[in-house]
């Protein structure tokens, strides 16, 4: 019998919310028969929901943070808004964790200040799982963290090896640093000096990574900064996107090539399912004392319910205890 866990759930988070968020939460809950479900969110949203489905509670809400609003502003002033809530049952022991796919702006400022960071964490990192050639790559920061100094990327990539290892199951996994040259003195100053940080005090590094091998599978870890690693990842999400796009016309374009569609239908879903971010469902935010999962705002239910299912994994692997343990081990102070 797996572990229980409580999970906290923002209702009214997201493009399609809340139809598909339901979708997803009914979903998860008849996958994992030992979570439950905080529904926060508007109280006609989350009670009727919750009336009809067992192992789900509702914990109304009465204002929801919309995509375009000031995270840090709107946190401040919507403190009933549906993120504010389930971070605080989060922060009080009353869930495990947090899913959202409202604003992830939001979601960072939120978790920070209503769940609070792990003792020791300088600052949290948002990760994401990516798809490659021969296996997955954890990658963070990709977005949390715009402007860094060197002993926040030595704790990130702490973090991604601790992620990498209880979630994702990669035994003493490979860490890369991104930068644009494998060797040691390219990039920046900055980049020059967290090689040589992360060359000394990362056992698992295994030095940099270019950009063009971010998704062949030589890493099991990549870390950079927050604004690098956002443009980075919305660089493979777009390109992800432009080649499905290529596919279909190419598919299309003949009597000839739709019969090899047709024969390659199967194929091409795995593909598809395999470099789709619904299949993660969600960005763990780590650091902070509790489990937040950020998800896409245009998350559908299968999205949603992935999300879940994948902050329930992060509780039962114990992933912040084994944090706390990692970056309060003792080592040299980084100016």
């Amino acid at each position: 019998m797996a572990e229980k866990v409580i999970i906290a759930v923002d209702a009214c988070g997201g493009d399609n919310a809340p139809g598909v968020v339901l979708e997803g939460v009914g979903q998860a809950l008849s996958q994992d028969p030992d979570l439950e479900v905080l529904l926060c969110g508007l109280p006609s949203v989350v009670e009727p929901f919750a009336a009809s489905h067992d192992r789900c509670q509702a914990h109304p809400a009465s204002q929801v943070i919309e995509m375009g609003e000031h995270p840090a502003e709107a946190v401040k002033e919507k403190k009933d808004s549906s993120i504010v809530v389930g971070c605080k049952l989060v922060k009080e022991g009353r869930a495990q964790g947090f899913f959202s796919a409202g604003s992830t702006g939001a979601c960072l400022v939120s978790a920070t200040l209503n769940i609070g960071r792990i003792k020791g964490v300088k600052r949290p990192a948002l990760g994401i799982i990516l798809p490659g050639a021969r296996k997955e790559t954890f990658f963070l920061d990709v977005g949390a963290n715009a402007d860094v100094k060197l002993d926040y990327i030595l704790q990130f990539a702490q973090m991604g090896c601790v992620y990498a290892s209880s979630v994702m199951g990669v035994e003493n996994p490979k860490v890369g640093l991104l930068n644009i040259g494998e060797e040691d003195t390219k990039g920046s100053l900055f980049a020059q000096d967290a090689f040589r940080l992360l060359r000394d005090e990362l056992p698992q590094f295994a030095g940099n990574c270019e950009g063009g091998d971010l998704l062949n599978g030589g890493f099991d870890v990549v870390v950079t900064d927050g604004f690098t690693g956002n443009v980075a990842l919305k660089c493979v999400e777009g390109t992800s996107k432009m080649l499905f796009t290529l596919l279909k016309q190419v598919f299309m374009s003949s009597t000839a090539s739709k019969l090899g569609a047709m024969l390659l239908k199967g194929s091409l879903k795995d593909l598809k399912r395999k470099v789709s971010p619904d299949t993660y469902g969600g960005s763990p935010l780590l650091g902070i004392d509790g489990v937040c999962m950020v998800g896409h705002g245009s998350s559908n239910a299968t999205a949603v319910c992935n999300g879940i299912l994948s902050g329930c994994r992060e509780v039962r692997a114990h992933v912040g205890d084994k944090i706390s343990a990692m970056v309060g081990a003792p080592g040299r102070e980084v100016a």
